[in-house]
């Protein structure tokens, strides 16, 4: 890729046009989500998958809503004449009406959660006929986590990858308030006819964004991976289906690896419908038929969890099926480029193939329809600022990408499902990616004007400085910014909806050396081998929480290594 593909810019012209009228998306947030840590050791360098990322994710949120609400500002009518107290007071009335309404996004604070092994949806996906064996299982290693390492041993079975996965007491409380945010933004989405009680405002809500962690693309019905333990978007759509009669779903996929447990999973669930048919067309009664899905997505061949080259999986990141069987599926892989070609060529010819093969499947099952929903896993660990020891392969997209690919999955929900449209967070694993990532895309989901250079790096750097935290925990204090006053309402919106909790350090041993190791990538004289896959180390500024620098700072740092005296004495030594 050379250094022009990284800029910035946005497409000469949209693919697709919105139908619809301006609509205001949601952001749900769920602070429950902070709790699941990693507590095995001390050591964080490693741990790319950290609380800190909904942090920086939210950084980039108030950045978006920040410019979203100078557009509308830049646009007031010229003063009133002061002797005429008439139209003052019209004025004042008409602002006071408009006060709430005129917010750019509604603000969901979610206290939701479910519990796994009752809730329908979360039954329908990952539970079993023979009992809920995984469900419960995940319960149990979360319930004996501590004792396990505080007895030196793992919280993570031995069949299951240690540098991947990782679970304390509190992780049960995070992935139950993930999974009951995601079933309450498809609520308000889905039943989007009726207002909606939010933070901010009482107005029917079509778009949503749902901040949330631990990600859930690559969990399978029983086989969590890749730091995921519970598909949050497969549960998601299967409330919407058992709940809101939803009965065509689509799901894009723009996270950086493929999501296969989403694929695998709605494989059976469109097996099941398939079969459903065929003995409908017998003559057996059907009750109720199961949903039809599409799975489209956009990702790194060469990432996990296809960087061994094992042939399932391999395989099964390059299916393009349409209706044979009862699949809907499509994959479509990242590739190098130079600026020139990234919109002309690989996003119009490529890219969009995910976006077309949407369109056949809804006109092949019906049309446009109240039984339609759609959903983005919207992974950011594919952008141009993710750091360099997880995005190794130079498939990296401009951060424009994350503003255009919600602009037309937006237009395309408007044209078959009314505009309903869930995105739901995955990966993303650098504080630049994240907040750049999630900055654009909410953009996308509005219908605002929209500058391509309000996400420039130079911006980006200015947030990180404003709103960095020091060693132990401690915020910056926002400095005045007399001629940015974006920036300044960017972090009086970040103050208002940050949700960390004071970061603590846990005095434990640090962990053993990742097995997940690279085959032929070790540095010219370096005797220390790379982590892989999902797990890829970060450098320590970039992993622990205790800085924000960005990735291009980075540098790899062995699991096993021992950490600087100085960093092992930040922060208070209490128990978890």
């Amino acid at each position: 890729m050379s250094s022009e593909a990284s800029a910035s810019t946005l497409p000469p012209t949209a693919s697709c046009t919105p139908q619809s009228p301006p609509t205001k998306p949601a952001i749900f947030l769920q602070d429950a989500c902070f709790q699941h840590r990693y507590i095995r050791s001390r050591d964080l360098s490693a741990i790319v998958e950290r609380p800190e990322r909904l942090r920086a994710v939210t950084i980039g949120l108030s950045a978006a809503i920040s410019r979203l609400e100078g557009t509308v500002r830049s646009q007031t009518p010229k003063p009133l004449d002061p002797d005429d107290l008439a139209a003052q007071l019209a004025r004042l009335n008409m602002e006071s009406n408009s006060s709430s309404s005129g917010q750019p996004v509604s603000i969901v604070r979610s206290s939701a959660s479910v519990d796994i092994l009752s809730h329908p949806a979360v039954k329908y996906v990952h539970g079993d006929i023979d009992g809920d064996v995984y469900l419960e299982n995940l319960v149990r290693w979360i319930r004996e986590s501590k004792d396990k390492i505080d007895n030196e041993g793992s919280e993570i079975p031995e069949n299951l990858s240690q540098g991947d996965l990782y679970l304390c007491p509190e992780s049960l409380v995070a992935i139950q308030g993930a999974a009951g945010t995601v079933c309450e933004a498809v609520d308000a989405v889905a039943g989007s006819s009726q207002p909606v009680s939010v933070h901010q405002t009482e107005t029917p809500i079509n778009r949503a964004f749902v901040r949330i962690r631990p990600p859930g693309h690559h969990c399978g019905e029983q086989t969590p991976s890749g730091f995921c333990f519970l598909n949050n978007v497969a549960v998601a759509a299967a409330h919407a289906h058992l709940q809101h009669g939803i009965d065509r779903i689509v799901i894009f996929d723009i996270d950086l690896h493929h999501g296969n447990g989403t694929q695998s999973i709605v494989w059976q669930m469109n097996e099941e419908t398939y079969r459903q048919k065929l003995e409908s067309e017998g003559g057996a009664p059907i009750s109720k038929q199961g949903p039809q899905v599409y799975y489209g997505s956009i990702h790194d061949i060469l990432s996990y969890p296809c960087e061994d080259g094992k042939t399932e999986l391999v395989q099964a990141a390059s299916v393009s099926i349409h209706g044979a069987h009862g699949q809907y599926i499509e994959n479509v892989h990242l590739q190098e480029y130079t600026s020139a070609e990234h919109w002309e060529k690989l996003y119009v010819e490529q890219y969009s193939k995910i976006l077309w093969k949407a369109e056949e499947f809804l006109d092949s099952t019906g049309g446009p329809g109240k039984d339609v929903l759609f959903f983005i896993s919207c992974g950011m660990d594919a952008s141009e600022h993710e750091m360099p020891s997880m995005s190794r392969h130079n498939r990296r997209v401009p951060t424009s990408f994350f503003y255009q690919f919600a602009r037309d999955a937006c237009a395309l929900s408007d044209r078959y499902a009314g505009g309903k449209l869930i995105s739901v967070l995955e990966g993303g694993y650098s504080d630049r990616a994240l907040t750049s990532g999630a900055m654009a895309h909410l953009l996308g989901l509005t219908d605002g004007p929209v500058d391509a250079d309000w996400w420039s790096a130079e911006n980006l750097v200015l947030l990180e400085k404003a709103t960095k935290t020091k060693r132990g925990g401690r915020q910056s204090l926002p400095q005045a910014q007399a001629n940015l006053p974006w920036l300044d309402r960017a972090l009086a919106i970040f103050s208002s909806l940050d949700g960390s909790p004071p970061h603590t350090l846990t005095p434990r041993a640090p962990p053993p050396p990742s097995d997940r190791t690279l085959r032929d990538r070790k540095k010219p004289g370096s005797t220390m081998s790379s982590p892989r896959g999902k797990a890829a180390v970060a450098s320590t500024t970039e992993a622990s929480p205790e800085s924000t620098s960005s990735s291009e700072d980075s540098a790899p740092v062995s699991a096993g290594k021992k950490l600087p005296r100085v960093i092992l004495r930040l922060g208070p030594t209490t128990g978890v």
